[in-house]
């Protein structure tokens, strides 16, 4: 990219566009648009069931929901800034995995229904590995910050500070969960979930970025709770809109995914990767 010496403002939003957008950015986009269009087009009847109760002659914006518009955006710019598919294709690929998963234990237990009674609703996986996307430039936008911060300020937080505050966030979370899923103690999909859980919070690799990722996820996922909550896309058993576990379970979930990542990038290092890229996952983890 050439700078024009003569022109500061413009050699500055270049600069910018060029930390933001990569040249796997348009696939990325391309990728994320043609699988909203998939869902809308093969679950017409649901997208036409919402759009029957907009009013296009009188005023349609009354009827939109800004609440879904802006997460969708939200998510749109986030996904694609410094998209790299080398990485990303392992994020999509555990988020596809980890979002059938979840979302089988929690319709198969009734700790929540979907209001098209699917247990559970392929039309809703999708979603997981793009907030898992987003998720993850979210994380690395908190630790970026963090480090300018330091820089700015002379002052490195100590790592000490990130362990007190992992354990007592993930102790707390693992209380909440015991709490809420206790009504499904006598379904097995329910204890191997709790025994990942634990598994997960006693075996940290990095407080630093665990807790990060936790904060990312549980960020994003009060929106993606109070929005499908609200609009009884899915219900709770508790009713509420949305249950305090849901918003955390989105946090730790994000961290069982980057952690999945991680070990499946080792194992498949054993299998032909170089000794570089092993390397970067022990730097990784």
């Amino acid at each position: 990219m050439k700078i024009n010496p003569s022109n500061p403002l413009k050699n500055a939003e270049s600069g910018v566009l060029k930390h933001f957008w990569t040249r796997d950015s348009s696939i990325l986009l391309g990728g994320f648009l043609l699988t909203v269009f998939l869902i809308i087009y093969i679950w017409w009847p649901l997208a036409e069931e919402y759009l029957k109760y907009v009013d296009w002659s009188g005023a349609w914006w009354r009827y939109m929901d800004w609440l879904l518009l802006g997460i969708f955006g939200f998510m749109s710019l986030t996904i694609i800034a410094r998209a790299n598919l080398k990485t990303d294709l392992l994020i999509v690929f555990v988020g596809v995995c980890g979002g059938l998963a979840i979302e089988s234990w929690g319709t198969q237990t009734n700790l929540w229904h979907y209001y098209t009674a699917e247990r559970p609703p392929l039309w809703i996986i999708p979603a997981w590995p793009i907030a898992s996307l987003s998720i993850d430039r979210i994380t690395r936008f908190l630790n970026w910050t963090i480090n300018k911060a330091e820089q700015h300020l002379q002052f490195i937080i100590h790592p000490s500070s990130f362990i007190i505050f992992y354990w007592s966030v993930f102790a707390s979370f693992l209380t909440l969960m015991l709490v809420f899923v206790a009504p499904t103690f006598d379904k097995s999909f329910t204890w191997l979930a709790l025994i990942l859980s634990i598994l997960l919070i006693l075996t940290p690799t990095d407080h630093r970025f665990a807790v990060l990722t936790f904060i990312a996820g549980s960020g994003l996922g009060y929106y993606l709770e109070l929005w499908g909550t609200t609009r009884e896309c899915w219900t709770y058993y508790t009713n509420q809109t949305p249950p305090l576990f849901a918003v955390f379970a989105h946090g730790m979930a994000a961290v069982a995914f980057w952690r999945a990542g991680l070990m499946v990038k080792m194992l498949w290092g054993r299998f032909g990767f170089s000794k570089a890229d092993q390397i970067e996952v022990g730097q990784e983890a």
